[in-house]
């Protein structure tokens, strides 16, 4: 489905950011933090991780400081697998969030896990 060139980037993206497990990111979510889809928003809609904000790569530059104002907010990013929340976690960090991850194995390894979905 994906090809050498977006490999290459979602490696180098990983090698750039944090990356946390589905039961960590549970837990932050818990205590507070912003977990955040990043699939499109038709797969949003048909299942996704419960309490999560939809905000498609293609719009989370455009509306994430509505949502998360403060640099410091705790955000999760998450896709289906995990390489297109590796990029979007490293464009916000880009945009000077401090305290970003990408949730490995994405909504796929949540729903696995047996987490909460809504």
């Amino acid at each position: 489905m994906s090809g050498p060139r977006f490999k290459k980037v979602t490696d180098e993206a990983k090698r750039n950011i944090s990356e946390i497990s589905v039961g960590d990111a549970a837990k932050r979510q818990a205590d507070g933090a912003l977990l955040v889809d990043v699939r499109e928003a038709d797969e949003f809609a048909k299942g996704h991780a419960k309490g999560a904000v939809g905000l498609s790569k293609g719009v989370l530059e455009l509306k994430i400081e509505a949502m998360a104002p403060d640099d410091s907010t705790p955000i999760l990013c998450y896709c289906g697998g995990g390489s297109r929340s590796a990029l979007a976690a490293e464009s916000l960090k880009r945009m000077g969030y401090t305290d970003v991850a990408s949730v490995v194995g994405g909504f796929k390894a949540w729903q696995e896990a047996g987490l909460p979905t809504e």
